[in-house]
């Protein structure tokens, strides 16, 4: 068997390193708390993973705050620093990134027209700015089990609103399975082995 001609990966409608790019929104100690929608530690393994999947395919990452220059917010949580920490980081006072103005320059300047889209909370420092990024033509993906919301039926309500907007709703397994398509590809496939971990602390490597 062999894999068909590969796509021009710039054009591909599918996900791919070359086309698309990672928006980390809010992962902040004081929001992380405040997530009722999903378990947090599971929402935190998925966000991280999220986060080093970007890393392996080499994605531009824009990874943003809220309010910690104004002292009123504290920065973003230790896992996610572990992993990022290297990159800087856009602070907003704007509930809606997309509404400041260094941010949405930042996005722009990656030249990339699918963005993955991530933050809490999904009813709000999510929904905001994926809403307008569609409006501005981008195509917006969002990982459901790595975003949260203040109670469950605010997060479903928001990814309803969302997905009638024209927001894609993916998972974190799918984005890694998508980045990765083809086993061939090998330079990334230790990095996508990640994809079988999980926050109950399943391994692949203690499973066989």
């Amino acid at each position: 068997m062999t894999t068909e001609t590969i796509r021009n990966p710039q054009t591909d409608h599918l996900l791919t390193p070359e086309n698309s790019a990672l928006i980390i929104i809010d992962y902040q100690p004081i929001q992380v708390a405040s997530i009722r929608s999903m378990s947090r530690d599971e929402m935190v393994f998925n966000i991280t993973s999220v986060a080093k999947a970007a890393l392996n395919y080499k994605l531009p990452i824009i990874h943003s705050t809220v309010n910690v220059a104004t002292g009123r917010n504290k920065p973003p949580i230790a896992q996610l620093q572990e992993v990022l920490g290297h990159l800087p980081t856009y602070d907003r006072t704007s509930i809606n990134s997309w509404e400041d103005v260094q941010f949405k320059a930042a996005v722009k300047a990656l030249g990339r027209r699918k963005l993955i889209m991530t933050a809490l909370w999904t009813e709000a420092c999510l929904a905001f700015p994926a809403l307008d990024a569609i409006q501005e033509g981008y195509e917006v993906y969002v990982p459901v089990d790595a975003v949260g919301g203040t109670s469950l039926a605010a997060h479903d309500a928001a990814l309803r609103r969302m997905e009638q907007a024209g927001v894609k709703l993916i998972s974190r397994v799918q984005l890694y399975c998508e980045l990765q398509r083809d086993w061939s590809r090998e330079a990334s496939v230790p990095g996508f082995m990640g994809v079988f971990e999980n926050h109950d602390g399943f391994n692949v490597e203690n499973a066989v």
